[in-house]
């Protein structure tokens, strides 16, 4: 992220039950960690141990293809994760980002029965009920540029169209995921990302993004991201 582009952060919809959340800067990177789906209930030792064995199947299985699906141990005790990379990230730094953001979700939720980590690389998320198939529209935040665009109601249009266009590509991608880029006005374009482990929701901007030249919505199994300038890894 450009360190002259100034963001601002918004947790949009996150579960009640949940009971904490924290933004630290590491390397360069955002990390934001969602604690804990319900903290009363803590995990066993049984289903810490499958926690752990899960956390490692997933940076071997992720990286190949940047996703990663797993469970582990039987029920009361069973452990469900994902791990997803970004689609424009190289094998390696997915590795990296998995190894890292399973050791750190193990650190800081030790005993929660589930959380999310998010960097910008990849999301690590696990519970103790499976959540496959399912697209995670309980916790998400919105990350936006202040400054605004010239001609907001026409940008939005366009913002739509391409994240639109994007997600449907995604669909169809193996790591489902789009990157793509369109034309504003005069030498200006406008870049897009889409991913989502899963069918992508209905596409729409949320009032913090209105006429913003850039944003950001991550949530627990889709996300997309705009800005006018390029991001992606070539």
């Amino acid at each position: 992220m450009s360190s002259s582009i100034v963001y601002l952060l918004s947790l949009a919809s996150f579960s009640k039950h949940l009971s904490e959340l924290t933004l630290v800067q590491k390397s360069n990177k955002y990390l934001i960690v969602l604690l804990n789906y319900n903290r009363r209930n803590i995990l066993t030792k049984e289903r810490l141990a499958n926690l752990n064995v899960l956390t490692d199947y997933l940076s071997i299985q992720a990286p190949p293809s940047g996703f990663g699906l797993g469970s582990i141990g039987l029920n009361p005790n069973q452990a469900y994760g994902l791990a997803l990379c970004r689609g424009d990230v190289s094998t390696p730094d997915c590795k990296t980002c998995v190894v890292e953001a399973g050791s750190e979700i193990r650190k800081r939720c030790p005993y929660d029965k589930g959380a999310i980590i998010w960097y910008d690389n990849c999301l690590f998320k696990y519970a103790n009920m499976e959540f496959f198939g399912h697209v995670d529209n309980q916790n998400k935040f919105y990350m936006w540029n202040l400054n605004n665009v010239s001609e907001p109601q026409s940008f939005n249009a366009k913002t739509k169209e391409l994240l639109s266009d994007l997600a449907t590509q995604a669909y169809a991608n193996p790591k489902m995921y789009a990157a793509g880029e369109m034309e504003l006005y005069g030498s200006n374009k406008l870049y897009g990302l889409t991913q989502c482990a899963g069918t992508f929701p209905a596409l729409s901007l949320p009032s913090c993004c209105d006429g913003k030249g850039g944003g950001r919505v991550v949530g627990g199994s889709c996300n997309f991201r705009y800005e006018i300038y390029p991001f992606v890894n070539a």
